[in-house]
């Protein structure tokens, strides 16, 4: 892969990289320059306003900040009006978004190239190119300060030597435990820092999994920040592992409600005193060579961003995990003129997740489900209502809350991690709650079915979860029965099927009404489809692009798209995990790969997945079952009867537990005491029976031979 990477993005010398459709956008904005210069004292009048407003935003990130790291006044950015952002509400969110987001292009001047492809010349580009020679000096004043990467202009016929490295921890050719490093010189910051699910299959009794984060460890001298981009597990899961082992005061940056969630795993993990930074879309951090801006986006969770990260060499923008949805139940829609913005700017590399990609369309907006649940609390009046959905979708509780505020039912929460997002989401306001409606859980039995709608956890399926506790009959609060209609508002993550679908098959057994996504749109993804990342490429209009989130299908489908788009293939890279590529403003390469790969959490033990003893013990017990042998031992002489037991094995008609005595008798009695160790006679004895046994049922169990002196 490293080959062909270097094969399909290494640029020419002259840095002829431009698509047909960027020289005719670039053609069209020169010829309109002179109409900016004849506007430019109005639009100067203009964007003092704006200007003033985006450096009261950094301000207000510097009063936070405060500690390591500081936030720079963002008023080198480009002028756009906040006061012309407020989208009208749309009734039927599905047609109108899309009406809606064709028109966020059909209202720039559309230009034909040569290969026919059409690029958007936006009409406000000419507004702000007139203040583009200032923005770009303060940048360059910004990195002057520092006396290293204006240095490094200077020098090599004014091109920078060292590279801007982008190394994937994670994320990549697979779904969860997100982590992306940005190196350049000394300086590193790392995006997300999630975690993934163990699968049983081949990680058995293992709690989490999370990324090897060997690098940053080598080199935790350099990191200067962790941004986080939202608060989900596969996001922040990591949080605890990765901030164990980095330098004492590195902050972390993140929405209110991001960094609520954040700090439960710290403090569950008792690690104190890390500085933890709270930051607002608009917001910019300068954070050694980079400076960091938060963009407002969509998802399922509330505090979602992505993030435009100003290097020296040019603008990356990393997506995180986002949807376009214009009308959101909570909060902004997505910041599409800020993004716009950010592609006229200029974007050298844009890192886009990749989730739904196989999706056509668009995403649904989360009205969507309100309005199913509507007609669901009402054809169920008279029935004890049990929904089941992540946690961390603060938007869904609040909507399933105000159902049984409006139809008079209590809320009872069930589930560890419910507990604790809605008394972090209450607690900073993104969840609001009339006062009276929680009931505890124990006490759902004192009310009538129709008085009480129950919030759980498990819509995965999860093995220790409240919901599948309830299914299986385990739970001491919850007794599922005939008049119980429970709602699973989510969709299955790939890899969970299977237990989502016993789950409700044992609800079914037991007699109660089950609700989900393929009878009902009672869940709606918090990921872009494929209309939408259109929208996404064409707005910001990358010089490189590499796809991440996703497996490989994902990641070479949205490679896919991009060149239908009309990207060069060579301006492409499909990553995998410990891949390093080295960017600069010419160039995007694959580098020489770190350390990476996958770390397993038990308890309060961890061990990396390739190397894991453990893990091939497990699974050899797990496939063939396991023998222990005993034998005491006292000067040269075996001492009584071995003791031999067997757990996970199954025995054939072949093999008789007398003969396997007999078979380790004989390798004792044949042993050499006298000029060997206890150690030999372990490796003679587990040899021995190993034949026997694999001679008669063609199984290789462990044997393990325990040889006491006494």
């Amino acid at each position: 892969m490293k080959q062909e990477n270097q094969n399909r993005v290494q640029d020419s010398q002259n840095g002829n990289t431009e698509s047909g459709a960027q020289k005719a956008f670039r053609r069209t904005a020169k010829r309109q320059t002179g109409a900016a210069r004849t506007s430019a004292a109005k639009n100067t009048t203009e964007g003092g306003t704006a200007q003033r407003r985006t450096a009261r935003s950094g301000g207000r990130t510097a009063k936070k900040a405060g500690g390591s790291g500081t936030s720079m006044n963002a008023s080198y950015l480009p002028v756009y009006d906040n006061a012309k952002r407020s989208p009208k509400t749309l009734k039927n969110a599905p047609k109108a978004e899309e009406s809606a987001l064709n028109n966020v292009v059909a209202n720039a001047a559309p230009v034909q190239s040569k290969t026919g492809k059409t690029f958007i010349a936006d009409a406000r580009y000419v507004r702000e190119k007139a203040n583009e020679r200032a923005m770009e000096r303060a940048y360059e004043k910004m990195y002057g300060a520092q006396g290293e990467a204006v240095a490094e202009k200077t020098s090599r016929g004014g091109r920078n030597k060292k590279p801007v490295k982008i190394i994937f921890l994670g994320g990549v050719g697979e779904i969860g435990k997100n982590m992306t490093a940005i190196e350049y010189g000394n300086d590193i910051i790392v995006v997300d820092a999630g975690l993934t699910f163990p699968n049983n299959e081949d990680m058995p009794g293992i709690d989490l999994v999370v990324p090897d984060i060997t690098y940053l460890v080598q080199h935790k001298d350099k990191v200067r920040a962790v941004f986080l981009t939202h608060g989900h597990e596969d996001h922040i899961g990591g949080v605890p592992y990765l901030m164990k082992e980095l330098n004492p005061g590195t902050p972390i940056y993140g929405t209110k409600l991001t960094l609520m969630l954040t700090d439960n795993k710290l403090q569950e993990n008792r690690i104190q005193n890390v500085p933890e930074r709270v930051v607002e879309p608009g917001d910019v951090v300068k954070m050694g060579s980079f400076a960091v801006e938060i963009v407002n986006v969509n998802h399922s969770i509330s505090g979602a961003v992505a993030l435009a990260i100003r290097t020296p060499y040019g603008l990356i923008y990393h997506s995180g995990d986002f949807k376009i949805d214009l009308t959101p139940v909570s909060g902004k829609p997505i910041d599409l003129d800020r993004i716009a913005a950010l592609g006229r700017e200029g974007v050298l590399l844009y890192l886009g997740e990749s989730t739904n990609i196989e999706r056509m369309g668009y995403t649904m907006s989360e009205t969507v489900v309100g309005t199913t649940l509507d007609h669901l609390f009402a054809e169920n009046r008279d029935r004890r209502l049990i929904v089941a959905t992540f946690a961390s979708n603060v938007h869904r509780l609040q909507q399933i809350i105000d159902r049984a505020v409006q139809y008079g039912r209590k809320v009872a929460l069930s589930g560890r991690s419910m507990l604790k997002v809605v008394d972090a989401a209450v607690k900073i306001g993104e969840l609001k709650i009339p006062e009276g409606i929680l009931v505890d859980l124990a006490k759902n039995k004192n009310l009538f079915d129709r008085e009480i709608v129950i919030l759980s956890t498990g819509s995965q399926g999860e093995p220790m979860s409240a919901l599948t506790r309830m299914a299986s009959g385990d739970s001491d609060k919850v007794t599922i029965g005939d008049n119980d209609t429970v709602i699973i508002s989510a969709s299955p993550i790939p890899g969970n099927e299977k237990m989502i679908y016993r789950v409700i098959n044992n609800l079914y057994r037991l007699g109660a009404n089950v609700v989900y996504e393929s009878l009902e749109k009672i869940h709606v993804s918090g990921h872009a489809c494929q209309e939408e990342h259109k929208i996404l490429h064409q707005l910001l209009s990358p010089k490189f692009f590499i796809p991440i989130h996703g497996e490989y299908r994902h990641l070479k489908k949205h490679a896919l798209l991009a060149q239908e788009m009309g990207m060069p293939a060579k301006n492409i890279c499909i990553a995998d995990i410990g891949n390093c590529f080295e960017l600069t403003d010419r160039s995007l390469v694959q580098g020489e790969n770190v350390t990476a790969g996958t770390r397993l959490i038990d308890g309060e033990g961890f061990e990396d997945y390739g190397t894991s003893e453990v893990m091939k013990d497990r699974l050899k017990f797990a496939a063939e079952g396991v023998f222990f042998v005993s034998l005491a031992v006292t000067g040269n002489y075996v001492v009584g009867e071995p003791v031999i037991d067997s757990h996970g094995f199954m025995f054939g008609e072949q093999m008789d537990m007398a003969e396997a005595y007999d078979v380790v008798k004989k390798a004792a009695d044949a042993y050499d005491y006298e000029n060997g160790t206890k150690e030999e006679l372990s490796v003679a004895v587990r040899k021995a029976l190993k034949n026997y046994v694999f001679k008669k049922t063609k199984q290789s169990p462990f044997i393990v031979v325990s040889v006491v002196e006494v």
